[in-house]
């Protein structure tokens, strides 16, 4: 498996934005986000993980229970809003004539209309980046200072850099995508700049990771969405060796600044299989459920804002997809205990399309009682206060996975399954 993430360019492309344009991406709600220095992304981890998610519950399946990532940990990790507009909004048939008014005519120059999507290497290659990659012995800051000195905006208007690079953002980041184009649909959200700040864009980051994790762990052998979130969400949960938290950064902010991943040189064998047999093996009782005790939201903008959302039932929505965030399945992130719950007595409100229309449409417009629900708050979770703990829940649980709770069965010295973990 490989990520189709390219934060290494993204980062030092807006470092080396002069800094009325870094103002204006901070003030669209990716300030945080972009203040993050990139780390190793742990491919065997994702892949392991990948694994286990469970479409109809849209929820990770551990040994321990259902897991899933929470607006909570998005607003906490990433910086990101997560309150706000929703993001829908218009998809054309044709974008070409919107290409050329906020991005330029040099990204549609000798190709044939319709054009519904844009290869991402244009857009770095529009500023003098094109081919940028970090090289393995390169470091951050080597990597950054060739970008620095190849960094070409040319005389386009502020608004229009300020476009191209949240354009490649979206596409190699943010809303990463399992191949090299882009839909053109996320760039008629930076028409308006002051509005692009007043949307949940966290939200839709998170719908956009649940609405992949199906294709992806199923037919493809690479990965979208925003992975490097999903890799921190996981070591905060059942750290296991590559991340570890740098002492120093305790007060940085958002949380994934305070981590550092680096390949470690004695594992550098590791395969996707002993991740599968360390979590297999992994002590429950050491699982994290609230990793977060102890930050003040004072410290967090992101979270101070987005708190009446975090304990509500809600529909994700990323411009023509909706994921259902079950939070009532991992209440003991709230630090409640797990009652019993029949999982299909859920249902399956969330319906993720990607398609080209023959003619415009506005999905908010023609989904307007979902687009509504997300604007009313979601649904509260209500706590079970009469549990003394989430046994109930476990038995019905692993009666219900018993073929996929343990994806590796064999029984192992202690000494070899510390040695996973660690690794």
């Amino acid at each position: 498996m490989r990520s189709r993430v390219t934060w290494d360019l993204c980062w030092a492309w807006y470092h080396a934005l002069p800094e009325a344009q870094q103002a204006q991406i901070a003030r669209m709600g990716f300030g945080h986000l972009l203040s993050v220095r990139p780390f190793h992304l742990d491919i065997p981890y994702l892949e392991a993980l990948r694994e286990r998610w469970e479409e109809d519950c849209k929820a990770f399946i551990m040994p321990w229970g259902h897991m899933i990532p929470t607006l909570e940990d998005v607003a906490y990790l990433t910086g990101l809003p997560v309150q706000g507009e929703p993001v829908v909004g218009l998809e054309r048939r044709d974008y070409y004539d919107d290409i050329v008014e906020l991005l330029g005519p040099e990204f549609v120059a000798g190709r044939r209309r319709p054009i519904r999507s844009i290869l991402l290497g244009s857009l770095s290659e529009a500023v003098g980046l094109r081919g940028r990659r970090r090289g393995p012995l390169e470091s951050l800051n080597e990597f950054y200072a060739g970008v620095q000195g190849a960094l070409d905006l040319g005389d386009r208007s502020e608004e229009r850099s300020v476009r191209i690079f949240a354009s490649y953002l979206f596409g190699r980041l943010l809303f990463a995508m399992q191949s090299s184009q882009m839909n053109c649909k996320f760039v008629l959200l930076l028409r308006d700049l002051a509005q692009a700040g007043r949307y949940a864009w966290g939200a839709a980051m998170l719908g956009h990771l649940f609405s992949l994790l199906p294709s992806s762990s199923q037919r493809s052998q690479s990965t979208g969405g925003f992975t490097p979130f999903l890799q921190i969400w996981g070591y905060t949960r059942f750290s296991m060796g590559r991340g570890t938290l740098v002492e120093g950064r305790q007060m940085m902010v958002p949380l994934m600044t305070r981590w550092d991943v680096a390949p470690d040189p004695r594992v550098t064998d590791r395969r996707v299989g002993d991740v599968r047999v360390a979590l297999d093996h992994y002590p429950h009782d050491q699982v994290v459920w609230t990793p977060y005790v102890g930050e003040a939201d004072a410290s967090h903008p992101a979270v101070a804002a987005g708190r009446p959302l975090l304990d509500r039932h809600l529909l994700l929505l990323c411009l023509g997809t909706c994921e259902v965030l079950y939070l009532e399945l991992v209440v003991r992130t709230l630090g409640w205990h797990q009652p019993a719950i029949e999982v299909p007595s859920l249902g399956r409100e969330g319906h993720s399309r990607r398609q080209f229309f023959a003619e415009d449409r506005d999905w908010g417009a023609d989904h307007g009682s979902t687009v509504a629900y997300w604007r009313d708050g979601g649904e509260q979770v209500i706590r079970v206060t009469d549990l003394q703990d989430s046994s109930a829940y476990m038995e019905d649980y692993q009666a219900r996975y018993a073929g996929r709770l343990r994806l590796d069965r064999r029984v192992m010295p202690e000494s070899q399954t510390i040695r996973l973990l660690e690794g």
